[in-house]
This record gives C-alpha cells, structure tokens and sequence, in this order.
C-alpha cells in the first residue's frame, strides 16, 4: 500500500501540515524539523500525490505538448529544449503525438487535461479551431505552436512561415533560376504562408509561375516520398524547372533522390532548397541548402512563455511570437544580403552562381 502523507506524521510525531511545510520547504519549519522529515520520507519513499497537491495549489508543475510527429527532428528539438528549461524550474513536460490524426489529438489532449495541466502546447493538424478552441473554453492555458487559427485568441509561438518562402525564393532568384517550381506542405497555417511568400516574390522579380510547377496538397508532408513522387512529376514537365522550393527537408530529400535516379545533376541542372536546417543536411552526397527555423529558440520561449503564464495565474494576453535566429551562413550567399528572422544555409544543392546587382560569387 502507498505510504501517505499521514503515515509519516503519525511516524514522527508531527502533524500533516507540519509534513506538508516540511515538502515543500517552507520557511515557518525549523530546519532540523524539515530535514528529519526529508530523512524519514526518502527512507519510506514515500511520493507525493501530485493531483491532490495541484487542487491544493493550484498549480501541478506539468506541462502538456502535443505535437504531429514526434520523430520529426522540428518537434524533437523543440521538445528538447522546452523540457530542459521547464526542469530548470521544477516543472515537467509531457510529451504526446497525434500521428497527424486530428480525432487522435483530441483524445490525446483530453486526456491529459485530466492531468490539471499548467498549460498546454499544441502543433495542431485540426482543420479548423473548433475543437481546440473547447481549451481555452475550459481554463487551460493554451499555446499554439508552428500552426495557428484565424481568430482564435490563443497564445502562439512560431516560426515567420510568410518569410520562409520568400527568404527561400529570393535565394533560388539570386543563384540565377527563373523556372522555379514550390512541393507545397499539407492543409494547414505553415503551408499557405511559406506558399504565400513563394508566390509574391515571385511576382515581386516578374517571373512567370505556370500553375502545374506548384505541386498538389500532400496529405503527408514530412515524409520523402512525398517530395520524389512530386519531384517526378515536375521532371516530367516541358520545360521543367530549374529550381524547387520544397516545404521542409524530407520532402527535399525526396526531391534529391528522384533527381538522382533521373540523371539530373544538383545543383548545376537543379537547385533545391529546403526548410528545417535537419542535422543530416551536411552528410549527403550533396549537402542540402535550408532555411533554418530555430527549433531550439522556440523551445526555450515556449518555456519562457508557460513560466510567464503561471506566474500570472493565467491572466497573460494572449500573444503571437516568432522566433528570430541569427543569421548564420555555411555557403556561398553573403547574410547581409537579407534582413529576415530566419537563417540560411546555403550548400552545394542549391549553389548561387549571381546575385543582384552583378556580384559574383567565388
């Protein structure tokens, strides 16, 4: 049987409250009370019922994350970074994953509110925010991560997706393509804002965007096969392009191996680019230009935000945040180029032969 917060009052002499101040560390208990107290409960390994404690305090130290894919190496170092920081001030992370199934991310996230959560952090693949909305509704502090909702008034901490896109183009433009095509990313926020940003800067330089080299609505876009099945198609095309944004690094993966088996070299007869900076890019036969999204940095918000949260009994304005790294470089683009809240990394499969102005590279 569990030893109880009562067993170890009635063992010492002492009174539940007593044993309570004494767990907590509080500063009305003598110091040789507390640690005889600590001693007798380490020795009895005795364990604090966390839920009990949390409707007494009002707080239970837990933080809930849902994410769509946890091997995707965005979320992990993300889940990573936010569970190192929450530790660092005693709380914890608990950590589950949709699959991408938006009735698997409700279940999921009903139950751990079962759990009196001090908050949640959810990468959402819901269609729409009505179910993610019955959250906030119910008095948990919510935080979207990397997808948002139109009008949802919700904390939310990501990524400038909009930039991503143009950051990308404006970087396939400058190494001399015109025929650049874009391996779009699923139904949600992420997509439409990085195939936004395509888009303007595209008409921005006055290139021609012909319809058929923006790929269909993949319902799984974190795989490669995603990215070589599209990329097959776009090869197929007359003329084909000389240049392909893709919406993440496995989906570019994919795009480098149909390429491969296509003969096509990269990146003298195509230029790839894609987005999450993986850790994997510099090992490949051709290493993969990326945009760098900041994983880490919006780990460590999100911790910053949920500390934040807490410490204002939930009361904090909702707010939207993007994470801004510094620029960095592993290539052949100047950083001062740009100005944007992302960083490239410009390798070998997406090497830039001019840039504006005339400037060559070496």
């Amino acid at each position: 049987m569990p030893v109880r917060m009562k067993d170890i009052a009635e063992a010492m002499g002492v009174s539940i409250v007593t044993v309570s101040k004494a767990l907590r560390n509080h500063p009305d208990i003598a110091i040789e009370t507390r640690d005889r107290i600590l001693v007798r409960v380490k020795e009895l390994n005795y364990r604090p019922n966390l839920m009990a404690r949390s409707l007494v305090t009002g707080h239970s130290e837990l933080v809930g994350l849902v994410v769509p894919d946890l091997v995707h190496p965005f979320f992990g170092e993300i889940a990573k970074a936010l569970s190192h920081e929450l530790r660092r001030r005693n709380f914890f992370l608990i950590v589950s994953s949709s699959d991408g199934d938006p009735t698997l991310e409700q279940a999921q996230i009903e139950h751990l509110l079962a759990y009196r959560l001090d908050a949640l952090v959810v990468a959402s693949c819901q269609t729409n925010s009505m179910n993610i909305s019955r959250v906030i509704q119910q008095g948990t502090p919510l935080i979207l991560l990397d997808r948002s909702f139109p009008g949802l008034n919700s904390h939310f901490v990501g990524a400038d997706d909009y930039k991503i896109g143009v950051l990308a183009t404006e970087h396939l433009i400058a190494s001399g393509r015109t025929r650049i095509a874009h391996l779009r990313g699923p139904a949600n926020s992420v997509a439409a804002q990085r195939l936004e940003g395509f888009r303007d800067t595209m008409r921005k330089h006055g290139l021609y965007l012909p319809e058929k080299y923006i790929s269909t609505k993949p319902r799984d876009s974190i795989h490669r096969k995603t990215g070589r099945v599209a990329m097959k198609r776009l090869l197929a095309l007359k003329p084909r392009p000389e240049a392909v944004f893709c919406f993440n690094d496995a989906v570019a993966l994919g795009a480098l191996e149909a390429a491969a088996d296509a003969g096509v070299q990269v990146p003298r007869d195509l230029a790839v680019i894609g987005c999450g900076n993986y850790h994997f890019d510099d090992t490949l036969r051709v290493p993969l230009s990326s945009i760098e999204q900041g994983s880490t940095t919006m780990g460590r918000r999100l911790a910053e935000l949920v500390l934040e949260i807490v410490a204002s009994n939930g009361t904090l304005k909702p707010s939207r945040e993007t994470c801004c790294p510094l620029q960095t470089l592993r290539g052949f683009l100047s950083p001062s180029r740009y100005s944007f809240c992302v960083r490239i990394c410009a390798t070998g499969s997406c090497r830039a032969l001019r840039l504006p102005g005339g400037i060559s590279l070496p």
